[in-house]
């Protein structure tokens, strides 16, 4: 359990002072080792004729290593600093040492690496030490110089009035309080932080003062920058008070979270129990914004340890939630924790949330992440807004403390219990999506865990040595690198068919939520890409059909032909599968497409279809045959040119996400990606635009003929 009282005075800055002499430190020298040789060793007991008190004592002689030894020793160290036996043993045979020197020399060497850190630890606590005591100096000599406001004379706190000498009081207190906590987070979080800003003198809950203001609107994401160094002790500050309270909204049930029906074990948070449960928090909800909060726990297969890395490393967390964030990035690195790991771990980020559909706007958030370990096999990783840092603007939705705790399990496998909760003005929101959103499916945790779950198994499938049987790619080097090629697939779908602020969508026809919507872009040097002119075209829309049917219609080779215009009604064919989860619909498969348009005879269509209680995916992209073969012989796949097309299924939000498979109705995005020249500097013309828009529009009229027949 996390604790209250987590901090001690910042005198511990003295206490560790003096725990290490420097004398001891100093005992090692920097430069070189000298280690006993073997046969030193052996001769260290003493025997009978050692112990005669005549005989002269016998010096003792060191083994000086060449200078070819210890560069090897040095590079060997920076690869594995504790190597085993049989490594040792090969170390000492390459360079002629007896493997008993080997070991002294490493023990030596990880002593000397320990102490030289103390050492520098030891420094950098003293100067601390030193500013702190000139800080309290000054305070105390600006004390004795104080004057009356009034008259300009000396001035005794016992001339004071009662309400000017409370206020005094208070703020001496807030601000012993500020250096407690500053000087103590700075050990938590592995950098220290002593130019602190003089914060508002009555602000007794700084944290609640910070939230309470709104500012000017603007695009979030592109203006923020770094925080100053006058607002970095407030971000520490704030981090760790929204890991103490993600951590008890993890670890409370009843009454702070309560079931929302009897129906599903879906959790509401008591919005009144969370007010009296956590007073100091990042302060009242702001006008026009409403509150979403959600809690879900789920055992994946993953290493907790791997989780928390793909977390804090913002690359892989976007990739590996790729349905859901569709751009992130560090602004600064506060700390990269302590002891070699993410344990302390600091950074603010900007970040950009998605449903995939144009018609529900993205939500950016600027944030502080912070990751720490709580006891053996438990980590936590916790967010929080940091948008009001900035008065110029204004943010539509803010992050209160939302994260997951993680715990270790055997073999390979960790619990997670995620926390989403956020106030957002959701007013953009389609009416056809609202429903959705409303539910949680579109950002709460359940999403997230779903997600979790599925790029885990995913991951495994990746890693796993033994095939299934049923798989026709059997080369492992095949399945990894056409699995990757998939990925990166799902990864351009994603990124091109949500409400991003990356890009801006163009609407063509349509009234309402059947709008066609397009965007172009130009590709250039992009080996991932054709070159030329790219028109993506996108539409969501309603059908009365459970999320399951549409899925298993859109990913089965056998009704491509009822749907696909390109495929020219040719007959379709499934030539390679790889299974990468549990359920039979998550997988990725090559397709060859026999049409009787020579042009596009034995065409080839990677698709990776995949799907989750929160929504499903069908993806494709042609491929060139020559390109693939490489891929099948575990050739690179980044070179592999693609423009991914497909489709995003997702629930209704009219029933829970339990039954959504096999009841209610289903939002359908179609999107297509489109090379309409391939000359980059060329114009794009309207006859271009308006056949990607009849094909679009044709699709879809396939779909709902082909999918409503068949629910017939």
């Amino acid at each position: 359990m996390f604790q209250h009282n987590m901090f001690d005075s910042h005198n511990f800055l003295l206490d560790m002072t003096r725990k290490t002499p420097e004398n001891e430190l100093d005992l090692i020298r920097d430069d070189e080792f000298e280690t006993k040789s073997g046969a030193d060793i052996m001769e260290g007991g003493a025997s009978g004729d050692d112990q005669d008190p005549n005989k002269r004592p016998k010096k003792k002689q060191y083994h000086r290593h060449t200078q070819h030894q210890i560069q090897e020793l040095e590079s060997f160290f920076k690869e594995c600093p504790h190597p085993d036996d049989k490594q040792r043993k090969d170390l000492g045979k390459r360079l002629g040492l007896e493997p008993l020197q080997v070991k002294f020399w490493f023990q030596n060497k990880r002593t000397q690496m320990k102490s030289q850190h103390e050492r520098h630890e030891n420094t950098q606590l003293r100067n601390e030490n030193d500013k702190l005591r000139a800080e309290n100096i000054r305070y105390k000599e600006a004390l004795t110089t104080a004057t009356c406001p009034n008259c300009g004379g000396p001035a005794a706190i016992g001339e004071m009035s009662f309400d000017e000498q409370h206020l005094r009081i208070e703020n001496a207190r807030l601000r012993e309080e500020i250096d407690r906590i500053s000087g103590i987070a700075a050990k938590y979080v592995g950098k220290p932080m002593l130019n602190y800003p003089q914060l508002p003198s009555l602000g007794g809950n700084i944290l609640g003062e910070m939230f309470t203001t709104t500012t000017s609107a603007g695009d979030l994401l592109r203006s923020i920058s770094g925080p100053t160094d006058a607002d970095k002790p407030i971000v520490i500050e704030l981090a760790v008070a929204a890991m103490e309270e993600l951590i008890r909204l993890a670890q409370t049930d009843e009454p702070l979270w309560m079931n929302q029906s009897s129906d599903n074990n879906d959790l509401i948070l008591n919005e009144e129990e969370y007010a009296r449960t956590f007073p100091r928090g990042i302060g009242p909800q702001s006008l026009g914004l409403k509150s979403e909060a959600s809690r879900e726990s789920a055992v994946v297969i993953i290493d907790y340890l791997h989780l928390v890395e793909i977390l804090m490393d913002v690359s892989q967390w976007t990739n590996f939630f790729t349905g859901i964030v569709s751009k992130s990035t560090i602004l600064e690195v506060l700390s990269t924790g302590v002891a070699g790991n993410y344990n302390g771990a600091l950074q603010v980020m900007t970040a950009e949330f998605q449903v995939p559909s144009p018609l529900v706007p993205t939500r950016e958030n600027y944030f502080v992440r912070y990751c720490k370990q709580h006891g053996d096999g438990t980590w936590a990783v916790v967010d929080v807004s940091l948008e009001n840092l900035r008065s110029t603007s204004v943010s539509r939705c803010r992050r209160r403390p939302s994260g997951c705790v993680i715990q270790e399990l055997p073999n390979g496998y960790s619990k997670v219990t995620w926390i989403e909760h956020v106030e957002v003005d959701d007013r953009a929101v389609n009416n056809i999506y609202r429903p959705l959103v409303d539910s949680g499916l579109a950002f709460g945790a359940k999403r997230w865990v779903a997600t979790l779950e599925r790029q885990c198994e995913r991951l495994a499938s990746v890693m796993a040595s033994n095939i299934p049987s049923g798989d026709v790619i059997t080369s492992p080097e095949g399945r990894k690198s056409m699995l990757k090629l998939a990925e990166r697939m799902v990864m351009s779908f994603c990124a091109g068919v949500g409400a991003s602020t990356a890009h801006t969508w163009t609407t063509l026809s349509g009234s309402g939520a059947d709008d066609v919507r397009v965007m172009t872009r130009k590709s250039i040097d992009d080996p991932g890409r054709p070159p030329g002119i790219v028109l993506s075209a996108a539409t969501s829309f309603w059908m009365p059909v459970p999320t399951k049917r549409v899925f298993d219609f859109l990913r089965d080779e056998n009704s491509r032909n009822e749907w696909d215009i390109l495929s020219n009604g040719g007959l379709v064919q499934e030539m390679a599968h790889i299974a990468n989860g549990r359920d039979s619909g998550n997988s990725v498969s090559l397709l060859r497409v026999n049409s009787g348009n020579s042009s596009q005879n034995n065409m080839l269509i990677l698709q990776e279809s995949c799907l989750d209680i929160t929504g499903s995916y069908v993806i494709y992209a042609p491929v060139d045959i020559a390109a693939m073969n490489v891929v099948l012989s575990g050739g690179d796949p980044d070179y592999v040119a693609l423009l991914p097309s497909g489709f995003a299924i997702l629930p209704d939000g009219s029933s829970n996400a339990e039954n959504s498979n096999t009841a209610g109705g289903s939002l359908l995005t179609v999107a297509f990606q489109i090379l309409v020249d391939s000359v980059p500097t060329a114009k794009l013309s309207l006859g271009s635009v308006a056949t990607v828009n009849s094909l679009i529009k044709c699709t879809v009229e396939r779909i709902k003929a082909s999918i409503t027949c068949e629910n017939a």
